[in-house]
């Protein structure tokens, strides 16, 4: 399997060529990475889960930088082996030139040999897959990088959020100070529900101008005199 490609990345080839050196970066980058550890100058081991059409496979290796010119490229090759899904082993070359003054031109030449199951997908699938893996690889990459590059010369920094003036009488501390918060007034309570009308409520208190008392009084001696009279005619 052959590929060649290459990639524009918005920032400074220094920082490019860094990143490529930079295991996190990487493993944040490389699609399936599980673990990248950096074991000495030039070597780099890796553990990642990849899926090819039906077969899936964590894959196991070693890689291996040679060639290295800084800022410029190297060559890295390495061998990897996943199991009963196959071994997967190969190079590439990786150069890298300024594409003007903040830009940074990445070009990759890459050969690799796969065997195993992944041998018998055919190779139209497995470039197919390789090529987007790829080109997952260079998108997390390039994000990576451009996260990582130093701001342009010139560039207007953030503005700050403007600050309230002081209210007047107040000391210029830089704190604004807060006004009491007005206690708030409790809410009034609740009406108490009518109560039963008694009977007694709809008599009037005064009947003609007359105490209601006096009417009593006036009706009881009324009947004690009728009762005085009938008896009187009985007799």
């Amino acid at each position: 399997m052959d590929m060649t490609g290459e990639r524009r990345i918005p920032a400074p080839r220094q920082t490019v060529w860094d990143a490529l050196n930079d295991p996190e970066v990487l493993k944040a980058s490389i699609p399936g990475c599980e673990t990248l550890e950096k074991t000495s100058d030039n070597q780099m081991k890796a553990s990642a889960a990849v899926k090819i059409g039906p077969i899936s496979a964590r894959f196991n290796g070693n890689v291996t930088l040679s060639d290295i010119d800084p800022p410029n490229g190297y060559r890295i090759t390495g061998e990897g082996q996943g199991g009963v899904a196959g071994f997967a082993k190969g190079g590439a070359a990786v150069s890298l030139a300024d594409d003007g003054e903040t830009a940074t031109l990445l070009t990759y030449e890459v050969h690799a040999q796969v065997g195993g199951k992944l041998a018998q997908l055919g190779a139209r699938l497995v470039d197919a897959s390789a090529k987007q893996m790829a080109d997952a690889f260079f998108d997390r990459f390039t994000q990576q990088v451009t996260a990582l590059a130093p701001a342009p010369e010139g560039a207007p920094a953030p503005a700050l959020a403007p600050t309230a003036p002081a209210p007047a009488g107040t000391a210029a501390t830089g704190v604004i100070p807060v006004p009491a918060a007005t206690p708030a007034k409790p809410p009034p309570p609740p009406a108490a529900p009518p109560s039963a009308i008694s009977i007694w409520a709809l008599i009037p208190r005064e009947i003609y101008g007359f105490p209601l008392v006096a009417w009593i009084g006036s009706g009881i001696f009324a009947i004690i005199v009728l009762l005085a009279l009938a008896s009187m005619r009985g007799g």
